[in-house]
């Protein structure tokens, strides 16, 4: 039986967070050893400059995002991990798909309905500041994931209507022009760890609420000890369950240390020692990774080495499949 191929993206205009690590990157460099699949992870750069107009961001945001993934242990052997723009044949892909798109497709965009709307409410014209970015980033989207015929895309909720889209855009093409991609299915967990912020929101870059993933221990120990808590006393029973600080250590512990805290919390631990004792756990999972990830950041060129690696394996397969889809479309030698 062929293997079944997985893609995931990594929009580089950030800085990863705990919440990232704990939803996303841990399980995604998991599956990474899996032999049994194929599978593909990239840094969506070209995506990034829908969001951000900020040169240096992008740049040190992918380095960033580059180090993290590989300082967490992603095995470059098994899976593909490279850059998006290095894949020429993704715009390229592109530009076929958009031309059979429909356009009212992209009018159900929920991201550009959102900003017409907004628009609307300030009293602005329709497409006030909409680029042709925000307008065609789903087009963008189908074909990184049509490119290497992805069947499962592990995805957010809020991304599941790009994978019908990219399912949509598939089958015109296949209509048009022959069978060439496989319908991609959106693999969307409701059971991804989604860890509350220092306010207790969800941990969001936007909501200015989350710890960051790769700082020095003592910037750590100083961040988690700011995570909000009731006024409840030492000696007083804490609910587990109604605590931010026991939702985040819940994510990093075992199940023996887990129902540790709970009695600690039923015993009425003092929220300083709870905080201490997150602090701890936490610092010892990412105390090693962050040697590793420090050293690659002191040196660029080794991730961009692994990049362009990956960008080499990656581009085996892009340029024959690109090949095959231009002779499909009609471009092709006149010989």
């Amino acid at each position: 039986m062929a293997k079944q191929t997985v893609l995931t993206g990594i929009t580089t205009t950030g800085t990863p967070h705990l919440g990232n690590y704990v939803g996303a990157i841990k399980p995604a460099i998991a599956a990474s050893r899996n032999q049994d699949v194929r599978s593909y992870y990239f840094l969506a750069d070209y995506h990034a400059l829908v969001k951000c107009g900020e040169p240096e961001r992008v740049r040190q945001s992918t380095l960033e995002i580059a180090a993290t993934w590989l300082a967490l242990g992603l095995d470059t052997d098994n899976a593909v991990f490279y850059r998006q723009s290095d894949i020429t044949e993704i715009p390229e892909l592109t530009w076929l798909l958009t031309c059979v798109c429909a356009k009212g497709l992209m009018n159900r965009a929920h991201a550009y309905k959102a900003a017409v709307q907004a628009n609307e409410e300030a009293g602005e014209d329709p497409d006030f500041q909409i680029t042709m970015g925000l307008f065609n980033y789903p087009i963008l989207m189908s074909a990184d994931i049509l490119m290497f015929n992805a069947h499962k895309v592990p995805v957010g909720k809020d991304q599941g209507q790009h994978l019908e889209m990219a399912r949509d855009i598939a089958q015109r093409f296949n209509h048009h022009y022959g069978e060439h991609f496989v319908l991609p299915e959106a693999v969307i967990d409701d059971n991804v760890a989604t860890l509350p912020g220092q306010d207790g929101r969800k941990m969001s870059k936007s909501y200015n609420n989350a710890i960051p993933l790769w700082v020095p221990e003592k910037k750590l120990r100083k961040a988690v000890m700011k995570i909000m808590t009731n006024s409840l006393e030492p000696g007083q029973p804490k609910d587990p369950d109604d605590s931010s600080v026991f939702a985040i250590y819940r994510a990093f512990a075992s199940d023996k240390q887990r129902a540790a805290m709970q009695d600690a919390f039923a015993a009425g631990i003092a929220w300083g020692e709870a905080k201490q004792q997150l602090f701890e756990l936490i610092n010892a999972e990412l105390a090693e990774p962050r040697e590793r990830y420090e050293a690659l950041i002191a040196e660029p060129a080794v991730i961009e080495n692994k990049l362009r690696e990956g960008a080499e394996r990656a581009r085996a397969y892009s340029r024959a499949f690109m090949d095959k889809l231009r002779h499909a479309v009609g471009i092709r030698p006149l010989g």
